[in-house]
């Protein structure tokens, strides 16, 4: 211990501010605790400053501009439509400063105290939080790590000018005329979709037989028509070679079949997942045990094999999504407080922001059929309804998933419009144990997307109105 380093003493010091930390922060103080968020970089991690947030801006971006040059069958006719970039950006990045420096009012009127730095564990109730200048010691009685992923960097793939991770697609200058995207995940999909919509020509390259992995073939078909549409090129069982870069581009070499070959593009984005910060933040030191996967090991409380540390987001088990990291970060400081709260994740979405947008709840029916249980998939398609229709995007479907002896929802998936936002009231069918019935009796106001819900149930329920039986 350096000199004049005394240590500060807080009941729980959280590690990471991101979708997951500043949240858990936030309820630890809520419930009593005198609290200490630490972040070595930008408040609101990496969602709010290089990942959901601006990867969203920059796909309305997108999505308005294809929609100007694209709405000739409405009779609106737009000529000579031009995007300037620099002012995207600027706009992307407006919208980031308000939501961060909404976390740091929202942790600052809770009187959670912020400190900037890295963190190091020296044992189970001790941290150091060192910056360029400086180290101080931290005692705490609860500790919530929190310290989110970065992008897995492929060896012949090393990140650069012209190599991109995530975040050097969303702070690119200007518009590529043609851009690579190796991984067809949600995160390559999507930010090769906003670039397509942007004037991008963009190939993606993916080394499995299908793009969007985590969806129903029957909801990627649908996508990969409208990518299709746009000049997207969908390259599959492609493995990535190597790459070749110099001043105005990248040569990327791919095998196909047992066929080499190659593309030119300005820039190659490099989306194959991401990697669990748990190193270098001193678990070693105090025993935390981890998974094969790299990591971290919890019960339903959050809790790691040491009692009074906690771990979330996307450092644990679990799709890396930031709900699910703030839904665990909420569990953790309910149970540091006592109370009775655990994981259960039957009732997290997953969302992925393509064109159409895809949404899923709770069970396929394929994974409820593999646990032994009997159910009804109900379909309604967004053609049927009104209010798809007058947007002119009436491409898609719902799914509703219902078990067979009672109606009771397990599931849904949609492709269309609006998925994102539709899918939160079938999670709070799964949550309440409600039926297809109780869905079906509920009014939805017309029209409106949210109808198509209601519509699905009634097909479940054996009773449609909108469509032939």
């Amino acid at each position: 211990m350096v000199v004049g380093d005394f240590p500060i003493e807080t009941d729980t010091i959280v590690v990471g501010s991101g979708p997951g930390g500043y949240v858990a922060a936030i309820r630890a103080a809520q419930l009593g605790q005198k609290v200490t968020i630490v972040e070595k970089e930008t408040l609101g991690g990496v969602c709010l400053n290089v990942g959901c947030i601006p990867s969203k801006a920059l796909i309305t971006a997108g999505h308005r501009f294809h929609q100007a040059q694209h709405s000739d069958d409405m009779g609106i006719v737009a000529e000579n439509v031009k995007v300037q970039f620099d002012k995207v950006q600027e706009w992307k990045a407006g919208v980031v400063k308000k939501l961060t420096g909404g976390v740091e009012g929202l942790l600052k009127g809770n009187k959670v105290e912020i400190v900037r730095g890295e963190a190091y564990l020296t044992d189970a109730n001790t941290l150091r939080v060192m910056d360029d200048n400086s180290a101080q010691t931290y005692k705490f009685n609860n500790l919530i790590l929190a310290t989110g992923s970065r992008p897995i960097e492929i060896p012949s793939f090393k990140f650069s000018k012209r190599v991109l991770d995530s975040t050097g697609a969303l702070s690119l200058t200007d518009i590529p005329e043609k851009l690579i995207v190796i991984g067809g995940g949600y995160i390559g999909t999507e930010l090769g979709t906003a670039y397509a919509n942007l004037g991008s020509k963009v190939t993606i390259l993916e080394g499995a037989d299908d793009i969007l992995s985590g969806f129903e073939k029957q909801m990627t078909t649908i996508v990969k028509k409208g990518l299709k549409k746009k000049g997207v090129d969908v390259i599959t069982k492609a493995m990535a070679k190597g790459v070749e870069e110099n001043d105005n581009g990248v040569v990327v070499k791919y095998e196909v079949k047992g066929e080499e070959q190659s593309l030119e593009a300005d820039y190659v984005l490099v989306t194959v997942g991401r990697r669990p910060n748990t190193d270098d933040i001193g678990l070693e030191e105090v025993g935390i045990e981890m998974t094969d996967r790299g990591v971290i090991k919890i019960d339903k409380q959050c809790r790691t094999n040491v009692s009074n540390i906690y771990a979330i987001g996307d450092i644990v088990d679990g799709p890396p999504l930031a709900h699910k990291a703030s839904y665990e970060g909420k569990i953790a400081a309910e149970a540091i407080s006592g109370e009775p709260a655990e994981i259960d994740y039957l009732g997290i979405p997953a969302v992925c922001f393509t064109d159409p947008e895809l949404a899923t709840v709770g069970y396929s029916e394929a994974e409820a059929k593999e646990e032994g249980i009997e159910v009804v998939a109900a379909k309604f398609p967004f053609a049927a309804n009104g209010r798809a229709l007058a947007l002119n995007s009436s491409e898609g479907f719902l799914k509703l998933v219902t078990r067979k002896e009672d109606g009771l929802v397990i599931g849904a998936q949609i492709v269309g419009a609006g998925a994102s936002d539709m899918i939160a009231e079938l999670g709070l069918a799964i949550e309440s144990g409600m039926t297809a019935e109780d869905i079906a009796m509920t009014i939805h106001a017309h029209p409106t997307l949210g109808e198509i819900s209601m519509e699905a149930a009634e097909v479940a329920i054996g009773s449609p109105i909108h469509i032939v039986k």
